[in-house]
């Protein structure tokens, strides 16, 4: 549905166990709703389909930032309340942050 490669989805599961912003286990977490895995474009442009722009994360983050970019995000409410910083996120969030400041 968003025209990721099956040997990007594979490894981007393998890689992305827990949200990649609040790290949530998503095999640990009794699932609802906003704790089940979503494909994330950390940059969003649907075009940057790459290990290095595809995470997963849960539905509420997904939902939370939106179209919003990254750094406006982590400094969103949602965030602030959860905990969620440039140097909590996973790293494939954090190389994002990097080559980007």
């Amino acid at each position: 549905r968003w025209n990721i490669p099956p040997d990007v989805e594979a490894a981007v599961a393998a890689r992305d166990p827990t949200c990649v912003y609040c790290g949530i286990d998503f095999a640990a977490t009794p699932e609802s709703p906003g704790t089940r895995p979503s494909w994330e474009h950390i940059i969003n442009d649907l075009g940057l389909v790459s290990l290095d722009n595809i995470a997963r994360c849960c539905v509420s983050c997904n939902a939370s930032k939106g179209a919003r970019e990254l750094r406006i995000w982590l400094d969103s409410e949602y965030c602030k309340a959860r905990g969620i910083r440039a140097d909590t996120v996973a790293p494939v969030v954090r190389a994002v942050l990097n080559r980007s400041s």
